[in-house]
């Protein structure tokens, strides 16, 4: 008896860390702020367009978490946090497209400091590949999007793509309509998970 109790012990140290990893893999996994990107194109239209500056914002990441078991995503943007990254422009002229962009004229992060995004469905799109649908907080309204995902062990990249009108927000327009920025933007990312 004495043999079996102690193999009885034996088996049970062995299988509970198997259990536990087992467990934690299905667990969904924190994004890693600091090697994660999130980047914002801003387009431009209008006659004189050619005159006028296509935007690159950066949108660091605050907080998330994905599980490919569970096949979710969220995460979280703090809008005051993101930055005007274009290198055609002035260091003034920067500076003036960044305070307009979190001004009340644009994102109002004043009153809405927070993006949010939350999955709720992931098809499959092929081996690596998925589309994931969930919904988008963005100056105060949430509506759905759409968001095109590849990628594996840890590491995905995608983009997704939407409409500042669908969320309130009117493109900017300057010089009378000669100049402006398209209402669709486009939204690319590189997520990676803390191992």
């Amino acid at each position: 008896m004495p043999g079996i109790r102690r193999f009885g012990i034996w088996a049970v140290a062995i299988a509970l860390p198997t259990a536990l990893w087992a467990a934690d893999a299905s667990a969904p996994q924190e994004i890693d702020t600091q090697k994660s990107t999130m980047t914002v194109r801003v387009l431009k239209s209008g006659v004189f367009s050619a005159f006028g500056h296509e935007h690159e914002i950066s949108a660091p990441i605050q907080q998330g978490k994905l599980s490919e078991h569970d096949r979710s995503v969220e995460l979280a943007v703090d809008a005051r946090k993101m930055r005007v990254m274009d290198k055609d422009v002035s260091d003034k002229d920067r500076g003036d497209i960044q305070e307009t962009m979190l001004s009340s004229k644009v994102l109002d992060t004043a009153q809405f400091p927070e993006i949010r995004f939350h999955s709720t469905a992931v098809q499959n799109a092929g081996e690596g590949r998925w589309t994931v649908q969930g919904d988008l907080t963005l100056h105060g309204q949430t509506h759905p999007v759409n968001v095109e995902v590849e990628g594996k062990g840890g590491r995905y990249h995608g983009t997704a793509n939407l409409k500042q009108t669908d969320f309130g927000i009117k493109p900017v327009v300057v010089g009378g309509g000669a100049v402006k920025v398209k209402d669709a933007v486009r939204v690319e990312f590189e997520i990676v998970t803390k191992p």
